[in-house]
């Protein structure tokens, strides 16, 4: 499994009508291949947005990076982090992770 972290810089929205803009985005990126889950992240009082994302493999962690990296400069976001990482799973397991 792969752990790929988002942040951006972003104006708004937040909150509720954060959930009303993107109910479309959210609803393609569940479609994606290899996507377990994804928690999505967001700081109004810091503007930033982004999620936590968990990935059978990292061929498709990749492949998805790629692919929302392209969509979100296509919306003219710019300063884009990301990060893959491993998954400890037995240590997770422990700390109640939902894997």
């Amino acid at each position: 499994m792969k752990l790929l972290q988002v942040d951006f810089p972003i104006l708004g929205p937040f909150g509720e009508e954060m959930s009303k803009v993107f109910k479309e985005l959210a609803d393609d990126i569940a479609k994606e291949d290899g996507l377990i889950w994804k928690i999505w992240t967001e700081n109004a009082y810091t503007q930033e947005a982004g999620g936590i994302y968990l990935f059978a493999d990292e061929a498709n962690a990749q492949r998805y990076l790629e692919k929302h990296t392209k969509r979100l400069q296509g919306f003219g976001v710019e300063n884009i982090q990301a990060k893959i990482f491993n998954v400890n799973v037995p240590l997770s397991l422990i700390d109640k992770a939902p894997l």
